[in-house]
């Protein structure tokens, strides 16, 4: 797998829930069914492990209390670190369905003189569809909240995500925060963030495309705003300060060019009272081809450029994180980022910045709790997309650096390992429980591939699926009648589809594939007994394209022209004669009697319009569809598809599985993410979709909860559920 291949494409994990969820509409004062939800059971929630596997946007040392640490992700909420425990305590997880975009962390805060205190800037997109940004804070370290709404956008999953905190308590006044925006200026609060103005006397012009305030800095008493709109001509301003809180003036004799056209992140030391400022000619953490580091004297305005290696044609990057070491004056590390020739290092220097040492070139890597980080020689074991970066206030070599898949931390300077217990920000798209074997869940997921769990409590032993490896997974599926019959497709460099004859332990490209799988790899089926497979191929841009069909296990394919284009394919999970595929564009069902040769229409007048609908098959039974189609509600058929009837019980449903039946019922157990009521909610049914429990309480949300569910066939009320940026949880009764 190429670097560029599996990191540029984190963005779109969370792009695709957006575009879904543009228009959704809002769920208040919506018609509810009664008397169909009961009370809440006691269940427990916890994540299957995997490890980080997204992009760590930012990480603060408390610097005033020795062992407390926050982290921000771009789609996957906050963390606090316990240190004893050794592990990270997700902060945003009570944020529901209406609020999705408020898992993206645009920025954190800590004031040095309040302990407790905790300040989160939320918004992950700052697209017209989307919301306006919120911030939360709390009196006890982020376990509870009060907030407050904006009425502007934030942007934690867009470029300039990795860029410096925008959220700082002005060290003058812990009752005065300012809030550095993309593209509505710079914010002041005066009553601790419970309202927020636009600051008077901040000359910089916000744009409506442009990155705004890329970070703010304390420096002693006075504050400094980094700017991302400027040219890079020798008259643009990228630094501002303030030394009164009120009036603001350009920095004198600032770097400019191309190398130093985006200011990225900033650190002080107050020994020798000078800035540190690492700058890229884009915001990152893609695009970014050259970059510098410089240091100002702030007590004479003279700056120096510190720059350990300048780019060059054939080795392009940028410069991200920086921090200094809050015990030796002088001592201060940086990292390059999107530096793809050579590979992303963080450099060190011990004399202020006039010489530099590679930590890459020393270190010693322990990726065994986390065995998907180990993608072979070919791939930069230091990671990329280092822009959060941060020394210990307290352990000189206590250092720990975000990439776009983990947190590493070493506490020696050359022996590494990810620091990243209980931080899961995967972009789940796949989950099937299987009935028999090893494992009770395989994943496919955004941008690391399809993972084989033999425990939900540690971290997939043989990491992301190989041969090939994919980026994001598309398509998986289980044959019925014969379970260790697994395949998969997705986003791959050396090959989109493949399959498995052990139940998804280990894996085989197809021999063949239809040429248009590299561009538009989509959901793929696989038939009860596993003879015949369905590809359906679906662009990232939404083109869709004709399916194929194979009988010899990926050998070859044919095009088969009268299945609805774009469609996913669901095979029978009794007759392997049988598939259904919903064509969403008309909202018709159309179904093959002949193992997927042709497809003739059934049912019609159904909900259409919305490519996320989603059309699932009940266990064990012939023909007994079930059809969600979010706020349209839920649909049953149980004659393959000729007729549908309405399903009364709940008005919106968004993604349905099947888990294993409760005790003297009939039925399997029924999983939805979905509403009965005025909220979205998760959902059981012990009674084929009669009544309903509510299975996720208030503090258990994680947002956007859409995309997949199913319960375990073997483990009555376990039930598995795919995040966007919250990782795989799993639930079960208590």
């Amino acid at each position: 797998m190429h670097a560029s291949r599996l990191s540029r494409r984190a963005v779109l994990a969370g792009t695709a829930a957006a575009a879904a969820l543009a228009t959704v509409p809002p769920l208040q004062g919506r018609a509810h069914a009664a008397g169909v939800t009961a009370a809440t059971p006691s269940y427990r929630w916890r994540n299957a492990v995997i490890g980080g596997t997204g992009f760590i946007t930012g990480v603060l040392f408390h610097p005033a209390v020795r062992g407390l640490a926050y982290a921000r992700t771009d789609i996957g909420g906050a963390y606090r670190w316990d240190e004893r425990a050794a592990r990270w305590t997700p902060l945003t997880d009570h944020l529901g369905w209406d609020d999705w975009n408020l898992l993206g962390v645009e920025s954190l805060a800590v004031d040095p003189a309040h302990p407790d205190r905790l300040y989160l800037a939320l918004g992950t997109y700052a697209q017209a569809w989307a919301g306006n940004g919120a911030v939360l804070r709390s009196e006890d370290r982020g376990a509870t909240w009060t907030r407050t709404d904006l009425t502007v956008k934030l942007g934690g999953n867009e470029d300039g995500r990795g860029a410096g905190e925008r959220l700082l308590v002005d060290p003058r006044d812990s009752g005065t925060l300012w809030l550095g925006t993309r593209h509505d200026g710079l914010l002041k609060s005066s009553d601790r963030g419970a309202t927020w103005a636009v600051a008077s006397g901040f000359p910089a012009t916000a744009s409506a495309s442009g990155q705004g305030v890329t970070f703010l800095a304390a420096v002693g008493r006075a504050v400094y705003a980094g700017w991302g709109d400027g040219d890079g001509t020798a008259t643009a301003v990228n630094l501002y300060r303030t030394t009164d809180g009120t009036t603001w003036e350009p920095v004198p004799g600032q770097p400019t060019g191309t190398s130093a056209k985006v200011p990225i992140r900033a650190a002080h030391d107050r020994h020798t009272r000078e800035l540190y400022v690492t700058y890229a000619d884009a915001p990152g953490p893609n695009g970014q081809s050259a970059g510098s580091v410089h240091k100002l004297a702030t007590a004479t305005d003279r700056w120096t450029d510190v720059t350990p290696v300048q780019p060059g044609a054939s080795d392009t990057f940028g410069y991200g994180g920086v921090d200094v070491d809050a015990r030796r004056a002088g001592t201060v590390v940086v990292s390059t980022n999107n530096r793809w020739a050579e590979g992303d290092t963080v450099f060190r220097s011990t004399d202020g910045g006039r010489t530099w040492a590679s930590l890459k070139d020393v270190a010693v890597f322990d990726v065994s709790e986390t065995p998907f980080l180990d993608w072979g020689e070919d791939r930069p074991k230091f990671g990329w997309w280092i822009q959060a970066l941060a020394l210990d206030p307290y352990d000189s070599k206590h250092l720990v650096y975000g990439t776009g898949a983990t947190l590493y931390g070493t506490r020696d300077l050359r022996r590494w390992a990810p620091r990243i217990r209980g931080l899961e920000e995967t972009a789940v798209r796949r989950l099937i429980s299987p009935p028999a074997g090893e494992a009770h869940l395989i994943s496919g997921l955004g941008d690391i591939g399809v993972m084989y769990h033999e425990r939900l409590t540690a971290s997939p032993s043989r990491g992301m699926a190989t041969n090939p490896v994919f980026g994001s997974a598309t398509g998986l599926a289980q044959a019925a009648a014969k379970p260790a019959y697994v395949v998969r497709a997705g986003w791959g460099d050396h090959g989109n589809g493949a399959y498995s004859h052990d139940g998804g332990r280990t894996w085989a490209p197809f021999t063949a594939q239809p040429d248009i799988a590299k561009n538009a790899p989509g959901p793929i089926a696989t038939s009860a007994d596993g003879g015949t497979l369905l590809w359906s191929f679906v662009h990232w841009d939404g083109t869709k394209y004709a399916a194929h069909r194979s009988t010899d296990n990926g050998a070859t394919w044919s095009e088969v022209s009268s299945f609805p284009k774009g469609a996913t394919p669901v095979a029978d999970p009794a007759d392997p004669t049988l598939f259904y595929a919903y064509d969403t564009d008309t909202g018709t069902l159309h179904a093959s009697t002949d193992s997927g040769r042709s497809f003739t229409a059934r049912a019609g007048g159904l909900p259409s319009g919305d490519d996320q609908f989603q059309l699932a098959a009940a266990p064990g039974r012939s023909g007994d569809l079930w059809l969600s189609v979010k706020w349209n509600g839920l649909y049953r058929s149980t004659d393959g598809g000729v007729t549908f009837a309405k399903v009364a019980s709940c008005w919106a449903s968004y993604t349905l599985g099947f888990g294993k039946a409760a005790d003297g019922a009939d039925y399997p157990a029924v999983y939805q993410v979905g509403s009965t009521e005025t909220i979205t909610a998760v959902y059981r049914s012990d009674d084929a979709a009669g009544t309903w429990v509510r299975i996720n309480d208030d503090a258990h949300q994680w947002g956007w909860i859409g995309e997949v569910i199913t319960g375990d066939p073997r483990v009555y009320g376990r039930v598995y559920l795919g995040t966007n940026g919250r990782g795989i949880q799993y639930g079960e009764p208590v």
